[in-house]
């Protein structure tokens, strides 16, 4: 892995490990321009109550979305990133974003589950790793022993 990469992208889930990840990727690029954050929402189920009333729709949701990415980007130093939003299975849409831009490199934070947790949640990082076509970096939590 180069020491500096000129496309990283970084999943953001919103955790306390989204600023952390943003940190680490910022470290491997000359400028945050070279930054694409990216959040995956899962889609709308046709029987969630939002989607029953009508006032919760993907445009909106992808709307609020694209506010928080930009308050988070802008309080930790990532401004100028590209900030894109995406409906799906998270491990897949992040590995296939990373392909259709060329990513050099995927900076993803580890949440560490375990036993059934993890068999219920799955893992993402584990699939990004499984689909990427680029190098992943898995940032290990900052509580792991």
């Amino acid at each position: 892995m180069p020491l500096t990469a000129r496309r990283v992208v970084v999943p953001i889930d919103f955790s306390a490990a989204s600023p952390q990840a943003i940190a680490a990727a910022l470290a491997l690029v000359d400028a945050a321009a070279s930054l694409h954050l990216i959040h995956v929402m899962q889609p709308l189920e046709t029987m969630s109550p939002g989607f029953l009333m009508g006032n919760l729709t993907d445009e909106l949701r992808e709307h609020r979305v694209t506010e928080a990415l930009t308050k988070l980007a802008d309080e930790h130093g990532a401004s100028g990133a590209t900030l894109a939003v995406a409906i799906g299975t998270p491990g897949l849409e992040i590995a296939d974003y990373a392909r259709r831009h060329k990513a050099d490199l995927i900076v993803i934070p580890s949440h560490g589950y375990h036993g059934v947790k993890r068999l219920f949640l799955g893992s993402v990082a584990e699939r990004v790793i499984r689909h990427a076509h680029c190098d992943v970096l898995v940032l290990r939590r900052a509580d792991a022993e």
